[in-house]
């Protein structure tokens, strides 16, 4: 391939990559206070979290959406990252349903928890949850793993291919959450491992930005995907607060690989600005540097442009402006309506297309062994 010219976008200068915000490598969660249901507390899985972190303080709540010292204060913006280091909450999983997605995963399982502890910056979950996002555990976990059983059972084997796999059903777990956080709190992903361990038909996935030695000891054999975030350190350093450092996540790939996981690449988001095509090429050169030829025989890629919310970059100005200056973009974005109703914006569409040609066109030239399971 001849060499590939880069994509002007940009007349303004570049925003500096630097962040004054710490990311907290130990440490993730140091919890002073549990705010629980009664409900959630008398199954097995809220005593055991509480016995986890024995000098937490508790307090019962009725509901685990309806916390006034969290949801709608205002004022935690500035206690933005303390809340999520400090904070859980346990509750009951009310409503047990599995909806049909048609691309990182063929349903969106039920949730077994909410939130995080990390404090990534274009996260679209606190857009529902207003001024905090701690982690929230779901502590029927018996009743979500009976459902997601059930559910599987229903659908019989899979007979035609896909593009979420060749053979399998695959259930996405961590659609509002990190698991690989959540099970530093609880033992509801050890279990869901463990239920997709025994179901031939189908497999579990999730995406993360952290690393959890923890992890590698489940045993998947093939039934979990686990989709390691990945975009150049530059941008990680102001966006991905908390989280796994990206030479991390690359260097964990052959470890879950060898565990049994199947671990595939969720380059998300592609944030463009000044010099993205450059860092991008490296990462991407990295990456076919160092990864054994057995994580990339089994390898594939999901390939995911910047979307963002107005809502959530006014919360972002109160504790961490840096990062819009990265992710607000006015002169490049346009209004976008998510499926759930939201109000959000991505890059206008030329801009977006000219951007997923040129990412698409990277990764073929650096990484060619790197099969592209979708790009928008």
């Amino acid at each position: 391939m001849g060499a590939l010219q880069p994509l002007t976008l940009f007349d303004a200068d570049p925003a500096p990559l630097s962040s004054s915000v710490p990311a907290v490598r130990d440490g993730l969660l140091s919890v002073r206070r549990i705010y629980a249901e009664p409900a959630a507390l008398e199954l097995p899985r809220g005593r055991e979290v509480l016995a986890r972190f024995p000098d937490a303080e508790l307090v019962e709540v009725l509901s685990h959406w309806q916390i006034p010292d969290l949801h709608g204060n205002a004022g935690n913006i500035e206690r933005w990252v303390r809340v999520k280091a400090e904070t859980l909450v346990l509750g009951v999983k009310k409503s047990l349903s599995a909806r049909p997605n048609d691309r990182s995963a063929n349903w969106i399982a039920p949730s077994t928890a909410n939130g995080c502890a990390m404090a990534c910056a274009y996260c679209y979950v606190p857009r529902r949850k207003g001024y905090a996002n701690p982690i929230t555990v779901f502590t029927n976990i018996e009743q979500i793993t009976g459902y997601l059983r059930r559910h599987v059972a229903r659908q019989g084997p899979k007979t035609q291919p896909d593009e979420c796999d060749p053979a399998s059903w695959v259930y996405d777990i961590g659609e509002n959450s990190d698991c690989s956080v959540d099970a530093l709190v609880s033992d509801n992903v050890a279990d869901l491992v463990a239920l997709f361990r025994g179901l031939p038909t189908a497999k579990a996935s999730f995406a993360t930005k952290y690393v959890n030695p923890r992890l590698l000891d489940l045993d998947p054999r093939g039934r979990t995907r686990i989709r390691f975030s990945l975009m150049p350190d530059a941008d990680a350093r102001v966006l991905d607060v908390r989280t796994s450092r990206i030479d991390e996540r690359i260097a964990a790939v052959d470890d879950f690989v060898a565990a049994g996981y199947e671990v595939h690449l969720n380059f998300s988001p592609v944030v463009l600005r000044e010099g993205w095509e450059a860092d991008w090429t490296t990462l991407l050169r990295h990456l076919d540097d160092v990864l054994s030829p057995a994580a990339k025989a089994q390898a594939a890629a999901e390939v995911i442009l910047l979307t963002h919310n107005r809502d959530l970059h006014e919360v972002n100005l109160g504790w961490h402006p840096k990062a819009e200056d990265l992710i607000w973009r006015p002169d490049l974005q346009q209004p976008k309506r998510s499926r759930n109703g939201q109000e959000n914006v991505r890059y206008r569409n030329d801009v977006k297309r000219a951007g997923v040609e040129r990412i698409t066109a990277l990764i073929a030239a650096h990484a060619p062994w790197l099969r592209i399971r979708y790009a928008f």
